[in-house]
């Protein structure tokens, strides 16, 4: 067949159009399997990031389940075997983990791990006690920023998590209202989440039934967040180029996650 039959048979705009579909298929199996990018919308995670971080977010970390799909168009077909994942790798203790929230899947949240399946967890007057044993933190000076709709002074603090891993945390006190909690003991297949910001997260702390978090199942984690791709204020008005040019973040740029 010569190629001007070729070319009648298959035109450039079919050709065009397949090469858009392969591409768009290629992509989603991207976000799937290896990384995808996710924005912080609250303060809740802050110091360790700051509203208009957009983080890199590993699926590989802890294996494959429906929910890995950015579309959410993967059937459940695994049951229960394997926590409903596939290749499934256990989350570690102090990960800060981009998960679907158990009670509305629709919603992406982003907290550390605090306690693992069969970990009993509780915070008193402030301080946070895994298993009986209240994790030891030092002061680390102040932080200053934007946390939720104002800008205020907190203090900030480094944790240390049972088997030596150092986090930043902030307080504004000790006694708010979720500075004191019933102890928690972690279900088997299920996570403890909490904010780094201590006194302004929608957590574990919360069930779910009371509109919190609750406890989170393997199944829902989406990603372990090792890095920042790129930060910038997002109070610059749209219309406003230069002042959105000085508002990125230039030294948050790919910054490690700890």
């Amino acid at each position: 067949m010569s190629d001007e039959g070729e070319k009648k048979k298959h035109p450039p705009f079919w050709r065009d159009f397949g090469s858009i579909i392969v591409a768009i298929l290629v992509a989603l199996v991207v976000r799937t399997v290896a990384a995808e990018p996710f924005n912080v919308p609250s303060a809740s995670m802050v110091p360790t990031l700051l509203i208009g971080d957009t983080l890199i977010a590993g699926k590989y970390a802890y294996g494959f389940s429906k929910f890995s799909s950015p579309l959410d168009i993967v059937p459940n077909t695994l049951g229960d075997r394997l926590s409903g994942r596939i290749l499934e790798q256990p989350a570690k203790r102090g990960d800060v983990i981009v998960f679907k929230l158990p009670r509305d899947t629709s919603i992406n949240y982003v907290k550390r791990l605090i306690g693992l399946p069969g970990d009993r967890i509780q915070v008193k007057s402030g301080r946070l006690y895994i298993n009986g044993e209240m994790l030891a933190r030092r002061e680390d000076g102040d932080f200053s920023g934007e946390l939720g709709m104002r800008t205020r002074i907190s203090r900030r603090y480094v944790e240390t998590l049972p088997g030596g891993l150092e986090h930043k945390i902030i307080e504004d006190s000790d006694t708010a209202p979720l500075d004191d909690t019933t102890e928690f003991t972690v279900p088997p297949g299920n996570y403890f989440m909490m904010g780094d910001n201590r006194d302004n997260s929608l957590d574990s702390r919360v069930p779910a039934i009371a509109g919190g978090v609750g406890f989170v199942p393997a199944q829902n984690l989406v990603g372990r967040v090792d890095r920042i791709m790129y930060s910038r204020d997002l109070d610059a008005p749209w219309w406003d180029l230069p002042a959105i040019a000085r508002g990125f973040r230039g030294q948050r740029f790919f910054a490690a996650v700890q």
